[in-house]
């Protein structure tokens, strides 16, 4: 199964994006906050780690009674707890949700709650249903987001089951639950189970009875948090990385069994290729960036607010330990919005679309943007044409309606082996005779200081 590496330099000093992107205290006063959800109201549902849901009102009040408390019957701290919160589809008629908590002997459980009859406030704690739960052998990389794909199909996040370098193995054993992304259907259980196996998951046809069906995809470290872009039908995921790299990947919601590369590698880069599979079997992240700016990565969601049109279309992410707050666009391109005093765990949309960033610390804030003032309303990444691409001899860039001031190549190892600068022509033709076969990436920037990444495939 092919999947092209799609890796981007981390460019923190330069932007394409004409806007200004800031947060704003929404709410404070939550303890360890990890999650935020809506359904299709003007509610807001806080998922705080020690085992409460909280609602915010429209008006701004927090219910002084929780939602739903089960610290009873969870363990929390480091990276446990209440961890995952989804809405099925279609609560407002069936009133169920799902949860993903850390039971207290350390195991994954993900189960189903129902909201109680008499009161939209309240769930029945008593209505539990437990639905899916796994072995966890390390305290470590539990995962634990919950989400509703496009196609209605409950979506949940396993981390490789922890310590360092995942010692078992574990993401990359298609007979393990762990390190992978699960894919099951609540609605039609069978086999036992109080769930499905969707029909076209990628193993669900495999005669083998130890290949766990439930696997949607795989090769993961740990990724705290994924979702989909219902407009573009993509999913999106962010997976912590080991020493050096955190990554961002998107695919196409409807591809199955892609194989995400860790623990071989981490990131575009290898990590432990023993015994692994070929690296054009493996799915390679659209971006990523190094531990110079950051250590833990927050996946969040793309913009499909109408509150802030500058930033529409971009996905949003952050880290946990740098404030980071940043987004990648549908070419890939990364932009380090600057670091925020926050340590961000999760991101949250309400029924608007609009965008919320969470810190552990207690408070939830609005992302918002504003164009630059004085900006030239110009888009480099339109004007701005790269061809032949694939090449084996030459690659010509042509700038319409600017001028190009530096050319950079670099390799996936983000070494440059091909610079050009203070060019100041609007058409330039590089050589690449010299290169090896491969794939490489391209910065180009313009006299006003703009920037564009693009990706060159060498034969």
């Amino acid at each position: 199964m092919k999947k092209f590496l799609l890796a981007f330099l981390f460019l923190s000093s330069t932007s394409i994006f004409s806007q200004n992107v800031d947060i704003e205290l929404f709410k404070d006063g939550f303890s360890d906050p990890l999650n935020l959800q809506h359904v299709n109201d003007d509610r807001l549902f806080v998922v705080e780690q020690g085992g409460k849901i909280k609602i915010i009102q429209g008006d701004g009040t927090v219910n002084p009674v929780p939602y739903l408390d089960i610290s009873s019957i969870i363990s929390s701290g480091n990276e446990r707890g209440l961890l995952g919160l989804a809405f099925h589809p279609d609560y407002a008629n069936n009133g169920y949700f799902y949860v993903n908590y850390t039971k207290p002997n350390g195991d994954t459980q993900v189960s189903r709650f129902s909201v109680d009859s008499g009161n939209p406030d309240l769930a029945d704690e008593n209505s539990e249903l437990p639905i899916i739960g796994y072995a966890q052998p390390f305290s470590n990389h539990n995962g634990g987001n919950l989400a509703f794909g496009p196609d209605g199909y409950l979506y949940i996040s396993s981390g490789d089951g922890g310590s360092g370098g995942d010692p078992g193995n574990r993401a990359q054993n298609i007979f393990e639950l762990l390190g992978k992304l699960l894919r099951i259907d609540i609605d039609n259980p069978s086999g036992g189970n109080n769930y499905g196996i969707p029909a076209d998951n990628p193993y669900a046809g495999n005669p083998d009875p130890g290949i766990k069906k439930e696997i949607w995809a795989y090769g993961l470290r740990n990724p705290w948090r994924f979702s989909f872009d219902f407009t573009e039908n993509n999913l999106w995921i962010a997976d912590v990385g080991q020493n050096n790299w955190e990554e961002i990947n998107r695919v196409a919601g409807s591809e199955a069994g892609l194989n995400y590369g860790w623990r071989c590698y981490e990131g575009n880069h290898p990590f432990n290729t023993a015994n692994c599979p070929p690296q054009s079997e493996l799915t390679f992240p659209i971006a990523e960036y190094s531990h110079s700016n950051g250590c833990s990565i927050t996946g969040g969601y793309v913009y499909r607010g109408s509150a802030h049109p500058e930033i529409e279309g971009l996905y949003f992410f952050a880290d946990y330990c740098s404030g980071l707050i940043g987004s990648v666009d549908s070419s890939g391109s990364l932009v380090d919005y600057g670091d925020f005093s926050g340590n961000w765990v999760s991101f949250g949309e309400d029924a608007n679309k609009e965008l919320y960033i969470i810190d552990i610390g207690g408070a939830i804030y609005k992302i918002v943007a504003e164009p630059i003032i004085g900006t030239e309303d110009f888009s480099m990444e339109n004007a701005l044409t790269m061809l032949p691409n694939p090449t084996s001899t030459n690659v010509s860039f042509t700038l319409n309606g600017g001028k190009i001031q530096n050319i950079q190549l670099y390799d996936i190892g983000a070494r440059i082996v091909i610079s050009e600068e203070n060019l100041s022509t609007n058409e330039k033709t590089i050589s690449v005779s010299s290169l090896n076969s491969g794939i490489y990436f391209v910065k180009i920037t313009s006299e006003k200081g703009q920037t564009a990444v693009k990706k060159l495939m060498v034969q």
